[in-house]
């Protein structure tokens, strides 16, 4: 199936009064260049048979919307149909219907499927860097995870007498800053930032992988120094990072009948000031993009949800950066 033209402007949209209000996300289409980002698109819908398919650059976007206002996908169609600023922003005329929320279910699942995200999280970030936002040299990754409860996360059983609970899922149990032990169950979402807060890479496993386990894929290769908390502090670890030539900067952490020293703790100190960086980047995923539930069931849906998470924090936190150096 071809692509609709969504391109064309109608009486209608000549009629809108303009309005700061409808123009907020202008700026990203000033930051990125969106027919790059297309070209990630290309093979997608080009069987000439068939009903026209929505063009995949503004479902992109429609997602990418989605994830800024922590919408569910009937929620997403519906501002489309009644939001200036959300039609602006994809591009979609007055004129035009919209798509229906299986739509952005199916498009969503597809790009995961294709394996884009990731490709394009990178490409992404390329742009911002290119824009001078992201400093690429003599980097630092600063790495931690973060646990998701699960859509179906408690043990019930339906008519047939089966578990209900996300099988995808598993438990994860830690000590709370209280002291009390919290289990959850679901997943847990593992991220790479840079010193401003920009997300590098991410990965979704079951909860009850530990940290240390996706450490090593989290690392970019080009950073010259990692920060961590001591749960990923070890002997093989610290050694990975001394062959690879990148300045260890993992919590220290106390053993029973090994206290740590008073250089260890000034040590710890000095570290968790930047390590802190990627606690922040967590609050502003839950408090904004909804990452504390999950809202699909299995890791591969979550997965594709949490990549957009990234873009989107990506792109507001270059908004933000850009909107700050114009200012002053």
């Amino acid at each position: 199936m071809a692509w609709k033209n969504i391109t064309q402007r109608s009486f209608a949209d000549d009629l809108v009064v303009t309005h700061s209000a409808i123009e907020e996300l202008d700026d990203a289409h000033d930051l990125i260049a969106w027919p790059r980002i297309e070209q990630f698109f290309k093979e997608l819908h080009v069987s000439t048979r068939g009903e026209k398919a929505w063009p995949p650059l503004m479902m992109f976007k429609a997602l990418l919307l989605q994830s800024w206002y922590s919408l569910s996908d009937p929620a997403l169609e519906k501002q489309l149909a009644r939001d200036l600023l959300f039609r602006r922003f994809v591009g979609l005329s007055l004129s035009e219907s919209i798509p229906d929320h299986s739509t952005f279910w199916r498009f969503r699942n597809l790009l995961e499927d294709k394996e884009l995200y990731e490709q394009l999280l990178e490409e992404i970030n390329l742009q911002i860097a290119d824009k001078g936002l992201l400093i690429r040299s003599g980097e630092i990754s600063i790495i931690d995870a973060s646990v998701i409860q699960a859509k179906n996360n408690r043990p019930n059983k339906d008519k047939q007498g089966n578990n209900t609970q996300d099988q995808e899922a598993a438990y994860n149990v830690k000590n709370g800053s209280d002291g009390q032990r919290k289990t959850t169950y679901g997943f847990k979402a593992h991220i790479n930032v840079e010193e401003d807060g920009f997300i590098k890479r991410y990965e979704l496993t079951a909860g009850n992988v530990h940290d240390s386990q996706v450490f090593d894929s989290m690392l970019t290769g080009t950073e010259k120094e990692a920060y961590a908390d001591s749960a990923y502090k070890s002997k093989k670890q610290d050694q990975s990072l001394k062959d690879k030539g990148i300045k260890n900067n993992i919590l220290e952490r106390a053993y029973r009948n090994k206290p740590l020293t008073i250089q260890q703790k000034r040590d710890n100190q000095l570290v968790s000031g930047t390590r802190s960086i990627v606690e922040r980047t967590f609050g502003v995923l839950k408090r904004h993009h909804g990452m504390g539930n999950a809202r699909y069931l299995g890791l591969f849906r979550n997965s594709a949800r949490l990549g957009l998470m990234c873009m989107a924090h990506n792109l507001k936190r270059a908004m933000s950066i850009h909107r700050s150096s114009m200012s002053l």
